[in-house]
């Protein structure tokens, strides 16, 4: 199937949430760190959240359409982009729709923070896939144009995922396992990875 993958701007907000919301209803980390009642609703309003305020004025967000309407998102983040102040400000927003696991959220970062890379990178901080149009091979047309920018540029990519089942596809992109934490509390196990730049010399 063919996916057409661009650029997404402030209009393809509502279509990428909705997006990232169906693919990661599921998702072992999403479930641990938002508030099981009415789960889609505050993921979804999670997602527009982080597209409005961070990921398209401070990073870079791919969206893939075939016939069938948006199948994928992908969104990546420099190291180092987002001003502090600009977390601070959506912090309660956050806190809020987090709900009940506002607290295994936080200790969740604390404790992921302690093992993120320093270096000068590309983080990818979400990619899915619209759950009807998965196992099509979607996925590595998603984050095709967001490994060539990374590679133009000469910086490795890191990502976190808290399914072990998405190791594989990880792994033929070129990815490798970094760190292995299991999170407090009985929280996912997340595993950190790294991709080299794939530029000559880099």
């Amino acid at each position: 199937m063919t996916l057409h993958v661009r650029p997404a701007g402030p209009d393809d907000v509502p279509a990428a949430a909705d997006v990232l919301t169906d693919a990661f209803t599921d998702y072992p980390w999403t479930r641990w760190t938002v508030d099981a009642d009415d789960h889609a609703r505050r993921l979804c309003r999670l997602f527009r959240l982080d597209l409005d305020a961070i990921a398209l004025p401070y990073g870079h967000v791919d969206i893939g359409t075939t016939p069938e309407g948006p199948a994928t998102v992908a969104v990546w983040l420099p190291s180092a982009a987002v001003p502090e102040h600009v977390w601070a400000e959506i912090g309660s927003a956050t806190a809020e729709l987090a709900g009940s696991r506002t607290a295994a959220a936080a200790a969740a970062e604390a404790v992921l923070a302690a093992h993120r890379p320093t270096e000068e990178h590309v983080l990818l901080a979400s990619v899915g896939v619209a759950r009807h149009q998965q196992g099509r091979g979607l996925g590595t047309a998603a984050v095709a144009p967001g490994l060539d920018r990374a590679d133009r540029e000469g910086l490795p990519v890191h990502l976190e995922t808290s399914a072990e089942s998405n190791l594989r596809f990880y792994r033929r992109l070129g990815f490798t396992v970094t760190g292995v934490v299991d999170l407090p509390d009985g929280g996912p196990r997340t595993w950190l990875m790294r991709r080299a730049s794939c530029r000559a010399g880099a």
